[in-house]
């Protein structure tokens, strides 16, 4: 979930190519080929600055260079062809011309939001080597609230809004930047969905009606095909089975999750054959 330029998906579609002889020449192809590409990218766009007539089409130039130091640094990084520092040095030349072109154009929400989107993807390739918050996602989470300042109805802005709140663990705010992005966008009502099986699921033992009004909510509002990465259907049968002992919730669940074509934990099934046997 880190970038939405198509480049990104192909260095994502590098990146996880398996071993093997055939499939490591490709990769070294599709390196050379890449690495090429975004140096080309970064001349143009340094010509472009040169040549520019306005501030307008000199912050766009700017723009386009960062964007493509920052795609560079993410991919060397990504594919271990540089260490940490060289990739600091290398994405620190991004964010200096990201502070140009909005110096330049400093009206111009799509500045914040192409630097905020260097924010967030940084931050996501920061923890997966450390697994922790980045501080990354501060900055990432200014940007986009800029924008959404700017214009109310950004939903792209939105919606990376409301990732960043939910990488930072602020589920309850993430929920309300889903729920301003599904009013201006219906079908991307699933992110509110995932936002409550997340909330739900990170409630302690304790505040189990909190968790169990989130991960129902969760179901309600999910559609069959939604592409949800949280899952409350077993979460919200653990606490049925093991907590309230409420076994006819149980059953309802299953009922439901079987009905979407989820899957259950055989193990959920079993427990709840066993109370059922032991009436």
């Amino acid at each position: 979930m880190i970038t939405t330029s198509s480049r990104s998906v192909k260095w994502w579609s590098a990146a996880i190519l398996g071993s093997g002889a055939l499939l490591l020449i490709g990769c070294m192809i599709m390196f050379q080929s890449w690495d090429g590409r975004s140096d080309g990218e970064i001349r143009r766009a340094g010509q472009a600055i040169a040549t520019s007539r306005n501030a307008t089409q000199r912050s766009a130039a700017y723009a386009d260079r960062a964007d493509a130091y920052a795609e560079k640094a993410r991919y060397l990084r990504l594919m271990e062809h540089i260490a940490g520092e060289g990739y600091s040095k290398l994405f620190d030349l991004a964010v200096q011309d990201y502070q140009q072109a909005i110096a330049l154009d400093p009206d111009n929400a799509e500045m914040y939001y192409r630097r905020g989107n260097a924010y967030y993807s940084r931050a996501g390739l920061d923890m997966i080597y450390e697994p922790h918050t980045s501080v990354f996602l501060a900055l990432a989470k200014a940007d986009f609230s800029r924008v959404v300042e700017k214009n109310p109805t950004n939903v792209l802005a939105l919606d990376m809004l409301g990732l960043t709140d939910g990488s930072m663990g602020d589920w309850t705010q993430a929920i309300a930047d889903f729920e301003q992005e599904a009013a201006l966008k219906p079908g991307m009502r699933f992110r509110v969905s995932d936002a409550y099986c997340n909330r739900g699921s990170g409630y302690p033992r304790e505040k189990y009606d909190l968790a169990i009004s989130d991960l129902n909510h969760a179901i309600q509002i999910r559609g069959t095909s939604d592409p949800c990465e949280c899952e409350p259907y077993n979460p919200l049968l653990a606490i049925y089975l093991n907590q309230t002992r409420e076994y006819d919730k149980a059953r309802e669940v299953i009922a439901l999750a079987q009905r979407s074509g989820k899957w259950i934990a055989p193990e959920y099934l079993e427990q709840l054959k066993a109370s059922s046997a032991g009436r």
